[in-house]
């Protein structure tokens, strides 16, 4: 794989089932929980530009969790309320980039839209999960990579859990960090619905141009987000909404690529962008630590370089509908080192 990290010299789901998205009436706003986080020293499990065999063979078997940049208090801030309050990075200075405008069509419902979702077969109860990808940003696109507890789509007795990367169609320079959870029926003795805490963040680069490392890690006290290394979000349990706290299920990892329904949250998919052939989001590794609670350290348990034509055993394919797409086993390609996640027409 070293020939690809070379090239890279900076790392830098309403869906029919899974992910959180908006509706067309703008219910999806940035929450507003935006405080200061620099950019400088978060702290990495293993260095980025190794090569796989490096990462592998390494000996660091105990790994620090990430701490918050310098200047960032190790607790979290308690406000008025009594609540926990949400670490984010500020996105002041940022290089920000235009809006993606749909590409009006005649012929939309003259082709049949195809996505894809990469599926894990494994299960794990908190962790750090790693994946270096180039995403896609097209007008009515969501590019993702999350954390899923699998009977979340259930009604009744079951619960959602699920924490999110989604790389939005409006702005490529733009991403979503979401925490879902919804507590069952019988619990409330009536129908539940979920509760969300979508954050947007600015890049500061199309994320659709190169590729960058992405990190969810999820531990009892907190959920945190990185892009690059750098610590972009925080949440601790005793924040008010509860949702750390809630996140109880095992949960599988996933990547998908999907067209909404929702123009406020995405743009409005028309598949204009698709006319002259498929947009991929790239997938160079992922990388998968275990958790140990009584350390609060990281030990590498498993990565896939996706080496070969086809998925390992860690993976499956989703094969449902996700509102403008179907998804689709065959637009998961494995091949020269990368797994591929398409989104087509025909």
């Amino acid at each position: 794989m070293n020939n690809k990290l070379i090239l890279s010299v900076a790392f830098g789901l309403c869906a029919g089932f899974f992910t959180a998205c908006g509706d067309d009436n703008g219910n999806n706003p940035d929450n507003g929980q935006i405080s200061d986080l620099s950019s400088s020293s978060a702290i990495l499990p293993v260095d980025p530009f190794s090569s796989s065999s490096e990462v592998l063979g390494s000996s660091a078997s105990d790994i620090v969790p990430p701490v918050p940049s310098e200047g960032v208090p190790a607790v979290p801030t308690i406000g008025a309320d009594g609540f926990a309050s949400h670490w984010v990075r500020s996105d002041e200075g940022l290089v920000t980039f235009p809006e993606n405008v749909s590409v009006p069509v005649d012929n939309f419902a003259d082709f049949t839209y195809y996505g894809a979702e990469l599926t894990g077969l494994d299960q794990f109860h908190y962790g750090r999960f790693e994946a270096r990808m180039k995403m896609v940003s097209i007008p009515g696109s969501v590019s993702s990579m999350f954390l899923y507890y699998d009977d979340s789509w259930k009604k009744g007795d079951y619960v959602w859990n699920e924490i999110d990367i989604e790389i939005l169609g409006k702005n490529p320079g733009v991403w979503q960090s979401n925490l879902i959870t919804r507590h069952s029926d019988e619990e409330t003795g009536k129908k539940t619905s979920n509760t969300t805490s979508e954050v947007k963040h600015q890049y500061g680069f199309d994320a659709t141009a190169d590729f960058h490392l992405y990190a969810m890690i999820w531990t009892p006290e907190y959920i945190s987000w990185e892009i690059d290394s750098v610590e972009v979000r925080r949440d601790y349990v005793g924040e008010k909404k509860g949702q750390v706290e809630f996140m109880t299920e095992e949960q599988s990892l996933r990547f998908n690529l999907w067209a909404a329904k929702s123009t406020a949250w995405v743009g409005k998919f028309t598949g204009a962008e698709l006319a002259d052939g498929p947009k991929a989001q790239w997938i160079d590794y992922v990388r998968v630590y275990k958790y140990d609670e009584a350390t609060k350290t990281f030990a590498l348990d498993w990565q896939d370089d996706f080496d070969g034509t086809d998925l390992s055993d860690h993976w499956a394919t989703g094969n449902w509908e996700m509102e403008h797409v179907m998804l689709s086993p065959s637009n998961v390609v494995v091949e020269d080192g990368y797994c591929k996640l398409l989104m087509s027409r025909e």
